[in-house]
């Protein structure tokens, strides 16, 4: 209990994903989701031009062992999705979720989107949470969408950001 009062807090940085950081979003979209994407998945997905993504890098280590999440989106025609977002879970719950989702939606914003779309497992409380916050409503819902290793089949809640009315507004800043 008392580690908490004199361990020291790591630091993360928000960036853009670049190739290097491929191979370890792979492996955290493996350990997060139970289809993870792989390293070429990613190479591709970041060579397309209408597809950001950002990476959560841990202040002064090297970009294959620091990086502690991802997310990245795709815009076209006005509307914007977010493909995936993922945080090692070692170092969930400290806020890397919502700094990834905040330096994709300005990124979304300057891409000029006015709507941005994600899917969610309908069992995923804490990612509804974050997202309800960052202003996300449910809009659809997909039955039996996910399967788990277990064979069991959960919904996928799909959820809208409205970005004409939303915080983010055109500056892109909350």
């Amino acid at each position: 209990m008392l580690e908490k009062f004199f361990s020291k807090k790591v630091d993360y940085e928000i960036v853009p994903m670049e190739m290097a950081h491929c191979r370890p979003a792979s492996v955290i979209h493996g350990e997060r989701f139970s289809r993870g994407w792989s390293d070429g998945e990613f190479h591709e997905l970041i060579g397309q031009e209408t597809v950001g993504g950002f990476v959560a890098l841990q202040a002064g280590q090297p970009a294959l062992n620091g990086v502690a999440g991802f997310v990245l989106s795709r815009t076209a025609a006005g509307e914007s999705e977010i493909l995936s977002i993922g945080v090692n879970a070692r170092v969930e719950r400290q806020g890397l979720g919502w700094r990834l989702m905040r330096a994709a939606l300005a990124d979304i914003v300057a891409r000029d989107a006015q709507t941005v779309f994600l899917e969610v497992d309908e069992t995923n409380a804490s990612a509804k949470a974050l997202y309800a916050k960052l202003g996300f409503v449910k809009v659809a819902e997909r039955p039996a969408y996910y399967a788990a290793p277990d064979g069991r089949k959960t919904a996928a809640h799909v959820m809208r950001l409205d970005l004409t009315v939303s915080r983010f507004g055109r500056s892109g800043k909350p």
